[in-house]
Order: structure tokens, then C-alpha cells, then sequence
């Protein structure tokens, strides 16, 4: 039987502290919920929970700040974390914070129930808080899909170890900066980030590239030259493109990955070192196993941890913030600033990305040097990408938006064959609000308050268009 225990949720949504909590209540645990940092703080005077739900952003503050000094006084709680803002930086801070768990918003219930009863189940050996203070300001990682969520997550549960780590994914991903992102938050940080890619070095060098040679061993060693894990001693050696590694270099590979030792092309004498291994591919490595191309134990002695990069067209509500993110970075390295119009953002959505994000990137900075104009528009876009790239009726969402209406208000009126119906205005917005007001509920996890926010009315005017039209909130944020 699964162990109960007593959970304490915090969240300034009065529907999610409500479903949650019978949620819980209904596995036969004791749940009581606060709404701000302050209620949380004198509900734990006299409750004492063996879980702590909460979410980051609280009415009086940041429900994060203070988990690492709750946890020091309480070595035995668990802490899970729940936030809309999908970041990697609020992933790596829960981590540090020592959260037992993170999950973004919106969240399935299922899992953190579950997330629940794995932490009443370790509760008894919780590891001590994480290291506080790592720097997560800058990450080279950008955006906020469900995706990319796994992603970070991943990253964040490997900061705090050695293990090794497989990164896969197509060309133009963002292998290299997921490399980058766990070195530099990570407890190597202050030790070299050594990159090397086996595609671009020639079969006969990339073991003298790696374990470095002697004088004499070869025609040019005019002197003793440390290889890649010399070079990384202490840091993280990334060994990009590992697919293209050569057979003989891959045995060699596997024997220092197994001794933690590096002999010198043309030496004889071992040299301890003591490196994290990150590798990377886009290829298919169980393939290329089945055609005798990589060697299997390789394989596992690299893939402890493997991270799946998704394809750009696989995080498509990433493209917009990523574009913007480029068009600052140039601005900021000195290139003209530009913006992105509206037909543009959706123009850039509509595209499928076979460079991904590297594809992106170079679009925008070529856009701020060659484009005149301050805004970038969809007719700018449709000379640089290719001609079939994006079909020539392409009508925006906006535009598509106009049409509709055209269309139907057109139908309605019955041009010139009949007498306009009654009420038109309270019959269009019959059609067209109910699917604005679900949208925006369901983008802030069913937060009223937010969705009048955005919606730009109060909160009693929503909640009465949510009765008239029979939409219940609650449904709208568990339906993701």
C-alpha cells in the first residue's frame, strides 16, 4: 500500500489548491492549502508536512526564495515545485533550492500525484539541499514548449553528478549548448569546457586531437602537445559528431573511458585524468552498431543519461520567442535593431526548420544586416526562404481571422438575396468569444485572475461570460 502523509499546497489559484487537493485527499492523505508566502509560513507552525507543494509566483513574493532555509530547518520534507514560468533557469533554481521535484504548469495530475508518493516513499533518506548561489543568469537555452520541459528537466537532475550524458538530435538543434549549459551550471564549472567535433578533424589526427602526442611521434610534433583530455582536466570534454568517430579511435576511447587514464600517440607513460564526458550525434548509433560502425560498449559506456533535442518544427510555439531572442542578440552585438511584425511571426511558424535553430539564427541575423527597414515584415521573409518554402496563399491567422468574419458576416446578410438576420453582433460574438475566453484560460492554467487580465476586463465581467456560456474553468486547465 502507498504511504500517506501530510501535504501542504500553496498556490494563489483557488481551483488548483481545490482539485489537488482532493486529488490527495482522495489517496488518503491529510492536505491543508495556503494561497501566499505568508499563510504557508504560519500554516507550518502548527502543521508539519511531510510534502510541500508550491508555486513560484505567489502575491507576496517568490515561493522559491525560501525552500532552501525551510529545508534546513526541515531535513525530512520534500519539496515540489510548480510554476508557469517554463524556463530552464526555474528548473535549474528548483533543483539548487534541492526540490524533490519540478513541474511546469500546466501539469498533469496524475504525475504529481505520483511525484507526491515517490517523495512520502524516499522521505526517510532526502539527500541534504543543493548547493545555493550557481549562477542561471544568460543560459544559452531558449524557450518555453512542453519539449523543451523534458529537456530541462533532464539537465537539471544531472548537474549535481558525473554521470555521462548522450545528446541527440538533428543538425542545428543546440547539442553544443546543452553541453555548455550543464558544464557552466554544473560543480565543473570553474574548470575548462573542452568542444571537440570528430567531423571536422582528419581519421589520422583525431587521436593525436584527443590524447595528445609526443615530439617525433609523427612528421611535424616538433614538441609535446597535450590532446583534448589534458586539455579538459578537471572540466568537460564534448565530443561532438560521435558518430563519425573512426573504429580504432573508438577502442582507444573506450579503454580511458574505463581506466581514466591517456597515453600519448608515440608515448608510453599513462596520464591520470579526471573529465566529465558529454558526447552528441544526429545519427542513428543503433544503427550504425547493427552495420559494425560503432562499437556497442561504446555506446553504453556513453548513453548513461541520454537527452533528446526535439527539431524545431517539433517545438513550433518556440519559433516566435526564438526569433525575437536572435534580433535582440544582434541588436546587442552592435548590428541594427529590428523587430518582427506580426504576418512575420506567423510566416516564420508556418515554416518547417530542416536547420532548426541554427537555420533561425542566421535568418535573423542576416535579416538585421541586410534589410533596410526596421520591421521585418512576411514579404521580406518570402525572398529569403525558399521559393516553395511556404505555399503562395499563405494567409496569416490574422488574416485568416479577417476572412471568416468577412466570409460570414457576408453569409449572414445573404448579399442582395434576402434581409439581414437579427442581432448579428450578439450572434458573431456567440461564435468567436467562447473559443477566446478557453484559449486564454487554458494558457494561465485556468487563473481567472490572469485570464481578465489579459482579456482586458474584470473579473466579474469573465466570470459571468463563462456562466452564460456554460465553460467551466476547472476543465479548461486539466483538459492539457
Amino acid at each position: 500500500m502507498a504511504a500517506t502523509g501530510a501535504i501542504l499546497v500553496v498556490d494563489d489559484d483557488p481551483a488548483i489548491c481545490v482539485v489537488v487537493g482532493e486529488a490527495l485527499r482522495r489517496q488518503g492523505h491529510k492536505v491543508k492549502t495556503a494561497a501566499s508566502i505568508r499563510e504557508r509560513a504560519a500554516l507550518m507552525e502548527s502543521f508539519a508536512p511531510d510534502v510541500l507543494i508550491t508555486d513560484v509566483m505567489l502575491p507576496d513574493g517568490d515561493g522559491l526564495d525560501d525552500v532552501a532555509d525551510i529545508l534546513a530547518t526541515k531535513p525530512g520534507l520534500n519539496v515540489i515545485i510548480l510554476s508557469a514560468q517554463n524556463t530552464l533557469n526555474t528548473a535549474i533554481r528548483a533543483t539548487e533550492k534541492g526540490a524533490f521535484e519540478y513541474l511546469p504548469k500546466p501539469f498533469d495530475l496524475n504525475e504529481l500525484t505520483r511525484a507526491v508518493s515517490d517523495a512520502l516513499g524516499t522521505r526517510q533518506s532526502a539527500e541534504e539541499p543543493g548547493e545555493v548561489g550557481l549562477p542561471h543568469d544568460g543560459l544559452p537555452l531558449v524557450g518555453r514548449s512542453p519539449a523543451m520541459q523534458e529537456v530541462y528537466r533532464t539537465i537539471a537532475r544531472v548537474l549535481s553528478n558525473d554521470l555521462s550524458i548522450l545528446v541527440l538530435g538533428e543538425s542545428g538543434t543546440g547539442k553544443e549548448l546543452v553541453a555548455e549549459a550543464i558544464h557552466s551550471l554544473g560543480q565543473r564549472r570553474t574548470k575548462p569546457f573542452v568542444p571537440i567535433n570528430m567531423a571536422a578533424i582528419p581519421r589520422e589526427l583525431i587521436e593525436a586531437e584527443l590524447f595528445g602526442y609526443e615530439k617525433g611521434a609523427f612528421t611535424g610534433a616538433h614538441a609535446r602537445t597535450a590532446g583534448k583530455f589534458e586539455q579538459a582536466q578537471g572540466g568537460t570534454l564534448f565530443l561532438d559528431e560521435i558518430g563519425d568517430m573512426p573504429m580504432e579511435a573508438q577502442t582507444r576511447l573506450l579503454r580511458v573511458l574505463q581506466s581514466g587514464e591517456v597515453t600519448t600517440v608515440g608515448g608510453s607513460k599513462p596520464v591520470r585524468v579526471n573529465v566529465r564526458i558529454i558526447a552528441a550525434t544526429n545519427k542513428d548509433l543503433p544503427h550504425l552498431i547493427e552495420e559494425g560502425r560503432f562499437r556497442q560498449d561504446l555506446y553504453y559506456r556513453l548513453n548513461v543519461v541520454p537527452i533528446a533535442l526535439p527539431a524545431l518544427r517539433e517545438r513550433r510555439e518556440d519559433v516566435i520567442l526564438l526569433a525575437r531572442h536572435f534580433l535582440e542578440r544582434a541588436a546587442r552585438d552592435g548590428l541594427p535593431r529590428k523587430t518582427l511584425a506580426d504576418d512575420a511571426a506567423q510566416l516564420l511558424m508556418a515554416w518547417h526548420w530542416p536547420g532548426n535553430v541554427r537555420e533561425l539564427q542566421n535568418m535573423m541575423q542576416r535579416l538585421s544586416v541586410l534589410s533596410r527597414e526596421n520591421i521585418i515584415t512576411a514579404e521580406m521573409l518570402r525572398h529569403m526562404l525558399p521559393i516553395d518554402a511556404v505555399p503562395a496563399d499563405y494567409v496569416a491567422p490574422a488574416d485568416q481571422l479577417v476572412h471568416a468574419v468577412r466570409d460570414w458576416a457576408k453569409r449572414q446578410l445573404g448579399v442582395g438575396i434576402g434581409q439581414p438576420q437579427r442581432s448579428l453582433h450578439d450572434d458573431l460574438l456567440a461564435v468567436i468569444e467562447p473559443v477566446l475566453l478557453e484559449e486564454v484560460l487554458s494558457s494561465v492554467d485556468g487563473n481567472q485572475i490572469r485570464a481578465a487580465a489579459l482579456l482586458g476586463i474584470n473579473r466579474n465581467t469573465l466570470r459571468k461570460k463563462l456562466t452564460d456560456y456554460g465553460l467551466d474553468p476547472l476543465q479548461l486547465r486539466l483538459s492539457d
